[in-house]
């Protein structure tokens, strides 16, 4: 195995560039640990808080499987808690390998990818509109990304650590909140674009103005200004979430791919 990718790697991730698309963006960047035979497995982990990504390529044969259960073993990410973003294959082949060496592995969550290649507009208009984050909106927009986290239950940082994504995502450009008809900011969006696509991540509302549409609408309009700037937009959402699925289905998004989180039970 590399510790490094190249154009045969983006390649190889092409075939899977919905369900794949954030492991495209972060194996050109900084990484811990990154594994590539530049052919049909490639592993990466950018660090703290964040998973182990590993693809494999649709039909991977077993010994591939095992190589990449191996190499998860040996960089020390099945013993130490982690959590890691697959095809459902290979989860199923990893749950029952790291069983056998008296390790319990579970799928955590089950996880839809989208696209948008043609908005539509919302048929409920939520009061308010959407809002660019600047500099003055720095401890609110950190406050945000520490209740987001908290509630999720992942990725988790401490406040300084909250406080320089939201001085990065505000630089972006790309940040943004909906505030309501009393100037109240009630959800967040932001999107991250790479290549031709972008992705949409950070969707919350505050839970004493949820069911009120402001995610949807805050959304739609984020996907209309990605559109705008050229690129498609795509997203992940837990698939066991029914009903912001089918929000989000409702203002154009269409089902591209699964996979999945396994996790290391302690």
């Amino acid at each position: 195995m590399d510790t490094f990718v190249d154009e045969r790697d983006f390649s190889l991730l092409e075939h899977d560039r919905y369900t794949f698309f954030v492991l495209h963006r972060i194996i050109g960047g900084s990484c811990r640990t990154l594994l590539s035979n530049h052919e049909n497995l490639i592993i990466c982990y950018t660090g703290e808080p964040y998973p182990v990504w590993i693809w494999t390529a649709d039909g991977a044969p077993t010994e591939i499987m095992e190589k990449a259960y191996r190499l998860a073993s040996e960089n020390g990410f099945v013993h130490n808690s982690q959590r890691f973003n697959m095809k459902y294959d290979l989860a199923e082949y990893i749950i029952h390998r790291s069983a056998e060496d008296g390790k319990e592995l579970s799928v955590s969550t089950n996880m839809f990818a989208y696209d948008c290649p043609e908005p539509v507009t919302p048929s409920l208009k939520a009061d308010g509109d959407i809002h660019r984050c600047t500099a003055e909106d720095l401890d609110e927009l950190a406050e945000f990304l520490d209740v987001f986290h908290q509630e999720i239950g992942i990725d988790q940082k401490d406040a300084a650590g909250y406080h320089a994504d939201a001085q990065a995502f505000i630089d972006s450009g790309n940040m943004f909140l909906w505030k309501n008809a009393q100037g109240i900011s009630v959800a967040s969006c932001k999107y991250a674009p790479s290549g031709m696509m972008a992705s949409i991540n950070l969707v919350f509302t505050k839970k004493a103005y949820r069911r009120k549409h402001y995610a949807e609408n805050l959304v739609y309009r984020v996907t209309t200004i990605v559109k705008e700037a050229g690129f498609t937009s795509m997203l992940y959402t837990d698939a066991d979430y029914t009903a912001s699925n089918a929000c989000y289905e409702k203002i154009g998004y269409i089902l591209r791919g699964r996979l999945c989180t396994v996790t290391v039970k302690c």
